[in-house]
């Protein structure tokens, strides 16, 4: 196994365990997985999740299959200076912890010295039925009144399990953070399981 890695703001941060099969063979997987849609958008087959071309000021730069054994895929973004999100999506078959299944990326990121800064449960989506989504950053480096790093999230939606990374620098970046969690969040809420809308 390895793994795949994103641009980093002075840290590496894994998105995804991506097993080893031949080139053309995962190019044909991810191919399947997700189908075009006229907006730009690309549409996760089997779990409805879209993939837009844009999340505010994020650009989608790829999506593919992490892991071919589970199912799992990924949609990879990145902005302006440096900013970068990563949403993994994975079919769960029973209880999911959110703390649990981000262990290897908390594991890597305190093995390269990031620093545990916060823990937290934030609420999104309807007030009236919220969404609880766990969340961790560390803290990777700092430079003049900058201070980058990267927050893990996931929470079960159905019978999917959907992860983000984001990594930014504070306090630049903290509004372009929050609207990226927020809006995977809702996306998915509101796309994970529902029918299929009609391709534009």
């Amino acid at each position: 196994m390895t793994l795949l890695k994103t641009k980093s703001l002075g840290c590496v941060a894994s998105i995804a365990a991506l097993s080893v099969w031949s080139t053309s063979a995962l190019a044909q997987d991810a191919a399947d997985a997700f189908k075009d849609r006229g907006d730009g958008a690309k549409v996760h087959v089997t779990s409805g999740f879209v993939c837009p071309h844009l999340y505010g000021r994020f650009e989608r730069d790829a999506v593919g299959m992490s892991d071919l054994e589970t199912g799992s895929v990924y949609c990879a973004y990145s902005g302006l200076d440096g900013v970068y999100g990563t949403v993994v999506l994975r079919p769960l078959n029973g209880p999911y912890d959110a703390k649990t299944s981000l262990v290897p990326d908390f594991v890597e990121q305190e093995g390269t010295g990031g620093k545990r800064i916060a823990e937290a449960t934030v609420k999104i989506g309807a007030a009236s039925q919220p969404l609880a989504v766990y969340t961790r950053t560390y803290e990777t480096s700092e430079l003049e009144s900058l201070h980058y790093r990267v927050m893990f999230a996931g929470a079960a939606i159905k019978n999917w399990a959907v992860e983000a990374t984001i990594e930014y620098a504070d306090p630049r970046d903290n509004s372009f953070q929050k609207a990226f969690l927020d809006a995977v969040y809702k996306d998915a809420l509101a796309e994970i399981g529902a029918e299929p809308a009609k391709t534009p």
